[in-house]
């Protein structure tokens, strides 16, 4: 496991909580599925490298 692939799951583990957050807010729903597709898509990308498929 590489720094880029552990900076990318961590960010996408910070942003997964902050769309938890704005849930329970009340947020608008526009704003967190936003946030939740960069979380999934920082999560991925940092699964990928590890396995270094990517």
């Amino acid at each position: 496991m590489n720094g880029l692939s552990t900076v990318l799951i961590v960010v996408g583990l910070f942003l997964l909580g902050g769309v938890i957050s704005f849930a329970k807010q009340g947020m608008p729903r526009g704003v967190i599925v936003l946030l939740g597709i960069s979380a999934a898509l920082c999560l991925v990308s940092g699964v990928l490298r590890i396995d270094g498929l990517y």
